[in-house]
Order: structure tokens, then sequence, then C-alpha cells
């Protein structure tokens, strides 16, 4: 992958200042994600939502990245902006989320709240994904993992003080807990200082830092190219798609014949939505938006149709983490699941300052990645992390003393700092700029595919395999780890790729 003819320019190497300037961005859009996973399950459980219900809820999440990145990384691949190829998207997605934060701590009903979430989730997304391509834009092979890593260093960091501000805002004498049906001071204060954070960090990033245009930037491409894609067969396309609708027909059939739990349509609805994408593919002309992602989908480099398998198993794990930490903790270790009692939001806070621990040990674990991924490579560096990162997961239902935790977070940040660098290390190198951005949105499938089949599974299996005990999950996620760390394994990793 790293032989390129003698006349083909390199790409300049770039300072450690402006490596820091083109990811600084991150710490604003991880402050508002970190506030996002933190709080949004404490607040449906204060608007009236059954602990069943939440991952439900959570599906906006993961549908918004669905829809949303693959359309932002094919449009921002075309872009070309006084600001450049990917910082329009940068700001804009900033703005809207900023506006979806001060709005989500005050919204009067669970309808609203979950409205809001849909739009947070997009407007994070919008920015997320150019930041992802923008990494590959602008930074030669060599480079990449330290870029990755220095994102995971400000994920880190912003989650840390994100995730902590309502601890500390209680400790400072803010109220921490309020009437039924509303959300504390220490909860709504928190969303307008990450709006803040997410704002100007991220308008730093659009202002300190360049792009190449498109003409120097294909001039200087290190990847190999994609074979194009063959004819689209139309009639094959329409046969497949009416037969994944079929199936998906079956299955939610069968859900409600048998009176499963609502969540399990979930499954149904993505079976039956791969149906409907074959079938319009099979309709539309070739060329469009739609079409590119659909062709690009079926002509992914190996190494990057491998990466998904870790991707998927690592995501799900990490989906449970977040959804079900709350009731976990607040149920086995503080003996409670009355929201509205002081024990409750005790240890919802505590969840924050758990959480803002792992974010932690990630902002450091990210500082050793690169000469981690210099001595062992990048595929036994991420199964030395996500194994840590399983241990830790399965530990919380081991460990009884919840200040103990702290421990438990120290393999879920290692895992977390990882997951966020090491799998884009490996696949930038694969991917041809001209399709860097569209390629980082599908590959964005195999992150949120796995959030959708874990809406779906979690909560049918913590009700009736696991007594409603919440903690279950966090288990199950732990395997989920250590099989994404095996998967790693079958990973293909060019030399050149771990030189950082």
């Amino acid at each position: 992958m790293t032989d390129r003819p003698d006349a083909t320019p390199r790409k300049p190497t770039l300072t450690f200042w402006q490596i820091w300037n083109m990811c600084f961005g991150f710490l604003g859009i991880q402050f508002g994600f970190a506030l996002q996973n933190a709080n949004v399950s404490r607040i449906f459980q204060t608007l009236g939502a059954p602990i069943d219900d939440i991952p439900m809820l959570w599906i906006a999440a993961p549908l918004t990245g669905l829809i949303v990145q693959p359309i932002v990384g094919y449009l921002s691949d075309r872009t070309w902006t006084g600001l450049g190829r990917r910082r329009p998207y940068f700001l804009v997605g900033a703005i809207l989320a900023t506006l979806a934060l001060i709005a989500m701590p005050n919204s009067p009903t669970l309808w609203i709240a979950a409205g809001l979430l849909w739009m947070l989730d997009a407007s994070i997304n919008v920015s997320m994904e150019p930041f992802r391509a923008f990494v590959g834009d602008q930074l030669p092979q060599q480079q990449r993992a330290a870029g990755y890593a220095m994102q995971s260093f400000f994920i880190g960091v912003g989650s840390v003080v994100a995730s902590l501000l309502p601890y500390l805002l209680a400790h400072f004498g803010v109220g921490n807990t309020a009437a039924a049906g509303e959300v504390p001071d220490t909860v709504r204060y928190s969303f307008y200082f990450g709006g803040a954070v997410l704002l100007l960090s991220v308008g730093w990033t659009v202002l300190r830092s360049r792009e190449y245009p498109p003409q120097q930037l294909q001039a200087y491409d290190e990847a190999p190219p994609i074979e194009p894609s063959p004819e689209r067969d139309r009639v094959r396309c329409l046969l497949f798609g009416a037969s994944w609708m079929v199936i998906g027909g079956i299955c939610a059939t069968a859900i409600s014949m048998l009176r499963l739990d609502r969540q399990l349509y979930v499954l149904a609805a993505l079976i039956a939505a791969f149906g409907v994408a074959l079938l319009a593919r099979g309709i539309v002309r070739d060329g469009g938006g739609f079409a590119t992602v659909m062709d690009d989908l079926g002509a992914m480099p190996a190494a990057m149709t491998r990466l998904a398998v870790v991707q998927f198993f690592s995501w799900f794990a990490l989906f449970s983490m977040w959804i079900y930490t709350t009731p976990a903790v607040t149920q086995l270790h503080y003996h409670t699941s009355d929201v509205a009692s002081a024990a409750y939001n005790e240890g919802a806070n505590w969840v924050g300052v758990l959480f803002a621990a792992y974010n932690g040990f990630a902002a450091l674990a990210a500082i050793a990645i690169a000469p981690m991924a210099r001595r062992w490579g990048l595929r036994r560096s991420h199964l030395f992390n996500l194994t840590l990162g399983g241990a830790g997961l399965i530990s919380v239902a081991l460990v009884r003393d919840p200040q103990m935790l702290l421990l438990s977070m120290v393999g879920i940040g290692f895992a977390w700092a990882s997951i966020l660098s090491l799998p884009y290390a490996m696949l930038s190198d694969s991917v041809p700029a001209a399709k860097m951005g569209v390629f980082m949105g599908i590959f964005n499938f195999f992150i949120v595919i796995p959030q959708l089949v874990a809406a779906s599974l979690l909560g049918f299996l913590v009700r009736h395999l696991f007594g409603g005990h919440p903690v279950a999950a966090l288990v199950i996620g732990g395997v989920s780890l250590f099989v994404a760390g095996a998967c790693t394994l079958w990973v293909r990793e060019p030399d050149a790729q771990v030189r950082a």
C-alpha cells in the first residue's frame, strides 16, 4: 500500500500545534456528547420514562447517525467554500447542537425531550463526521495514528469536565433535586455551559486551521484506488430488496403474534429498511448521492469490511454502558430506583464522576496509543485495549463499593481511547482522498447498527433473562468487547500504518 510513483508529491507533515488546532473542536463536540451520554437517561426517567422504555427512547441517537453521517460525508467530499471543505459542516452542526443543549433540560414532557435528543444527536453528527475525514485529508499516512490519538485526547478531556459538571455544581451548592417531573439545576446549568464550550471550541478549529483545495488534495492522495463498482444489476437489487422486506415483515408479524417486547420491532425494521434501500437502488438512476453511497457500500475495501465486525461488537458494548450504567449503579450500589430520591440523584451524579474518570483515563491512554502502536502494531494494541475494557465492564457487577468502580473505569478508558483512534488509523490509509468523507460516513453504519441492535435486544434480555437487573447489560457489553478484540486479529495491517 505504500508504493507510489516518484512523481507523486508527498503531503507535508504538520507540527504538534497544527494538529492540536485541527483537533481542538473535538473538545466541544465530545463535551456535548458526554453530557448527552451521562444525563439523558436521567432526564428521561425524571420525565416519567419506565426503565424498560429507555433503550427505545435512546434509538434517536444511532438512527440519526445512520442517516446523517453518510449524507454529510458525501456532501462534504463535494464542497469547497471560503471556509474550505469540512469546516462549514463543523460550524453549522455546532450552532444547532448548542441550541439543542440549551433546550433539552427545559423539556416539559418526555416526547419533547426525545425530539430534542434527535436534534442534538443529528447536529453533533453533522460536525463529527467531517472531523474524522478532516484528519485523513490533512495528515500524511505516518501522522494519522497520532492525529486520531489527539482527537481521542480531546474527547477524553472534554468528557471528564462534562461528566463531572453536575457533581461539581452540587458540591458548590447548586440544587441537585427538583420537583417531580423537573430536571435538577445541576443538570440544566451543565447543559448551558456545554453549549458554550461546544460552540467556542469548534469555532477555534474553524478559524485556526486550513484545508487543501480539492486539486491539491487529490495530488497528495496516498491510498490505492478503489476498484469501480460493477454495473448495478437492477433486477437483482429489486429481487433481493423485496426478499429482505418480506423477511422483515415476517419478523414483525412473529413479534406481534407471540406478544414479544416491542423493542424487537427495531430489528424487524432494520431488516425491512435494508430491503427498501436495495429496492430504491434498483429504481434510482446512477450517479446521485443515494446511488453513490449504496455503490460505495458494495465496494468497501477489504480492511473496512473486516473492521466493520470489530466496530459492531465494540459499539454494542459502548451503547449498553451508556444506556444502563445509571440505572445499574443506582440500583446495585445505591439500592434505589426512585428517581426523585436523594439516593438516586447521588448515584446518578456518581455515574457522572465515573464517566469523567473513564474519559480521563482515555485522555491518558491516548498519549500512550501512538508509541504503543509503533511497538506492538495497531491490531495487537487494539486487542489489548479492548480486553481491558471488557474486564472493566464486567467488574461493575462484581464490585459493591461504588468508590471502587473507579478502578473499573481504567480498563474502559483504555478501550474508549482505542476505539476512537486505532480503527480509523487502520481504515484511513485504505480510502482515497476523493471519497474520504463518504467512506467515513459508511463506516459509521457499523457504529450505528450495533447501537440499534442493542436498543432492540437489551431491554428484552434484561427483562426476561436477567430479572430486570440492568447490570446484566454491562456484563453482556463486557463479553462483546472480548469478541471485538478477538476479531481485530482478522484485520490486515499494512506496515506503514504503525509509523505514528
